[in-house]
């Protein structure tokens, strides 16, 4: 049996985040399903290992960690030797990973997830979406790809030449955007285009995709 657990569930971007991260490091992993209907991550079992009562949870060995981001980190330097490295260049590269891994956190996922709940996650659960609330986070994360593609004019990934976390981590609300009216956001802007376009096609994403069809 793995010593990672990864408890979860394929349609949380938080979790799948996670996912992302252990296939693009190769690592052996045992994939916990978490039923979050039934209020399986508020039972005592999963709130040992995440307090808050949210998905993701994460094992490795007698370490348990909680945050999706957190445990990425954990993942890319932990398994440094395995997989894809997430890493390229000296520590000018390594303090740009960081910058756009904030980016990531502070500039893109505000108004890219509440886009996402409101455009593909609400739909699913038959609720009615605010459009005055997709005017408003479309119009944010309009200023965020104009910054990206200046970016991606000038880098081939967000951070360096090479794929990075800093890329990764966009991946889970991407995938929920493109099923909706705001993937025009990203196709009228080329290099981000060119972007979404090489990261969504990573093997390790389509493995999550699979994992998310299935569910």
């Amino acid at each position: 049996m793995a010593p990672i657990k990864l408890y979860g569930s394929p349609v949380s971007t938080a979790t799948t985040r996670v996912l992302v991260t252990l296939y693009e490091k190769e690592v052996e992993f045992e994939f916990v399903p978490i039923d979050m209907r039934a209020g399986e991550h508020k039972k005592d079992s999963f709130l040992a290992i995440n307090p808050f009562g949210q998905v993701p949870a994460f094992e490795d060995g007698d370490l348990k960690l909680f945050e999706s981001r957190a445990i990425t980190k954990y993942v890319a330097h932990q398994y440094a030797d395995k997989g894809t490295q997430l890493k390229c260049g000296d520590m000018k590269t390594t303090a740009m990973i960081l910058v756009w891994m904030e980016a990531e956190a502070h500039q893109f996922d505000p108004a890219a997830s509440k886009l996402a709940w409101e455009l593909a996650i609400k739909p699913l659960f038959g609720m009615v979406t605010d459009n005055a609330a997709v005017e408003e986070h479309e119009a944010k994360l309009v200023k965020v790809l104009d910054v990206y593609e200046s970016r991606l004019s000038q880098s081939k990934y967000l951070a360096c030449d090479c794929v990075t976390l800093a890329d990764l981590h966009h991946l889970p609300n991407i995938q929920y955007l493109l099923g909706t009216q705001a993937k025009k956001l990203f196709d009228c802007r080329p290099h981000v285009c060119k972007w979404v376009a090489d990261i969504t096609a990573r093997p390790s994403w389509l493995k999550v995709v699979e994992m998310q069809k299935k569910k």
